[in-house]
């Protein structure tokens, strides 16, 4: 009920429906574009999907977020926003009719994967111009209303794109690769639509509102550059932010791994070359069991917390994967796999919950910002160095009992370092009483 009110309020103003509409639009491509590509790389009956070919898809979908993000705010701060739509989403239009067209022709090499990887990064400029467009189609007491219900809405619309994506090809009587670009190919003319809605903005609405000169793009990259290197020099000497930092990259990298081999398990173990569809829907079921174990970890993290300090629930949780990864993973039987997807989504989601949180409360305000940017970066390239050790130690079958055994030991071993690397310490204890309350100092 709070999300349909709080739309119902938002939904009124003018502009913001015209924002929104671009929004919705255009992150209904993204999904398109992203369930046809995974469809493409992992699921396609023509194709031996390869951890190598599934390393490229999972870091061309996350490098450009990691990589370009921090920098994005460069450009949209100093360039109409309303133009960094409109031109932005030609470019991607651009780029994916250019992907489409390699991917119908059988062309799936390095430009496939450069035209996808550039398309990925021009979205983040899309997105955070987007997010800081906001403020000026609303009024100042609506905002925190229109931040919950944008981000909400866009997601569902992705998810929804990406089940048509991964759909097309397997619902129409073309070859797959044809079916592949055609999919690509939707999420082209989305891009344009989005591109056109964006027009029916005025041009200087959104901002940004700059009383001055514009300072040179140059200087603004290096402010960002020594920025982040004063957010990493900050880290190192908050002890209980540096801990929780290498906890959520542990996870990342055995996550990630164990996400590849999932997907290569049911594509090329669990079932024939000819059954894409049935492998498509039985990696769908593991992934919708994850989505429901992010959702149970909202309910329980918060429960769990109050009982306990957050440096046990993170070592409990730690000591669940590896159980759980031991008693589901080790058969290498389809239904396990989708039981221990609910229990390592829990896992995911409540280490991330917890460390947000430990973030927050032990950093500087004044760095805040560039930390949580920092922590961005990590969290997405560890997943890509997971697919990297993927490529060269995973069969294209995904069956390796010695990576199984590796994924166990480093979920064990990580519950066993953090418990004792996230042992209260007097110095750091008095650092982080600078900035929270006596309640907020448990780790």
């Amino acid at each position: 009920m709070g999300y349909l009110a709080d739309l119902r309020t938002v939904i009124r103003g003018r502009f913001f429906r015209r924002l929104f509409g671009v929004r919705l639009v255009s992150q209904f491509g993204d999904g398109i574009f992203t369930g046809g590509l995974a469809g493409y790389v992992f699921f396609s009956p023509e194709k031996q999907t390869t951890a190598a070919a599934a390393a490229a898809a999972f870091a061309v979908l996350l490098l450009p977020y990691s990589l370009v993000g921090p920098f994005a705010g460069v450009i949209i701060d100093r360039w109409p926003r309303r133009q960094v739509l409109l031109y932005s989403a030609l470019i991607r239009a651009g780029l994916v009719t250019v992907t489409a067209a390699l991917v119908a022709t059988g062309h799936d090499g390095a430009p496939f994967y450069v035209a996808a990887l550039v398309l990925l990064g021009v979205n983040r400029f899309f997105l955070s111009a987007l997010s800081a467009a906001l403020p000026h189609v609303v009024p100042r007491d609506e905002l925190m209303m229109a931040n919950a219900v944008t981000p909400t809405s866009g997601t569902a619309v992705s998810f929804a794109g990406a089940a048509v994506g991964g759909a097309i090809p397997h619902l129409l009587p073309l070859a797959d690769a044809a079916g592949s670009g055609l999919a690509l190919g939707c999420s082209a003319l989305l891009y344009v639509a989005a591109s056109l809605a964006s027009t029916s903005i005025p041009v200087r609405m959104l901002g940004p509102d700059l009383a001055t000169e514009l300072p040179r793009v140059r200087e603004a990259v290096r402010n960002v550059m020594s920025g982040l290197v004063d957010a990493v020099r900050h880290i190192l000497r908050r002890r209980p932010v540096a801990v929780a930092l290498a906890a959520i990259a542990v996870h990342r990298f055995w996550y990630g791994l164990l996400t590849l081999m999932t997907a290569l398990l049911y594509r090329n173990h669990f079932n024939t070359p000819d059954q894409a569809g049935q492998a498509l829907a039985g990696f769908g079921l593991v992934v919708v069991a994850s989505g429901a174990g992010f959702f149970t970890a909202a309910l329980i993290t918060p429960a769990a917390t109050r009982r306990m300090s957050r440096r046990a629930w993170i070592t409990l949780l730690f000591a669940v994967a590896a159980v759980t990864l031991a008693a589901a993973g080790l058969p290498l039987q389809p239904a396990p796999f989708a039981a221990a997807g609910f229990v390592l989504g829990v896992v995911s989601q409540s280490v991330k919950i917890c460390v947000d949180t430990i973030v927050q409360e032990a950093t500087s305000d004044g760095y805040r910002g560039r930390v949580f940017s920092v922590y961005d970066m990590l969290f997405n390239t560890m997943f890509v160095a997971a697919g990297a050790l993927a490529a060269v130690t995973l069969p294209a079958s995904g069956v390796s009992y010695p990576i199984l055994v590796l994924m166990i030991v480093g979920f064990a071993g990580a519950a066993v370092a953090y418990w004792f690397a996230a042992r209260p310490q007097a110095d750091g204890a008095r650092a982080v009483s600078r900035e929270t309350s006596p309640a907020d100092r448990t780790t």
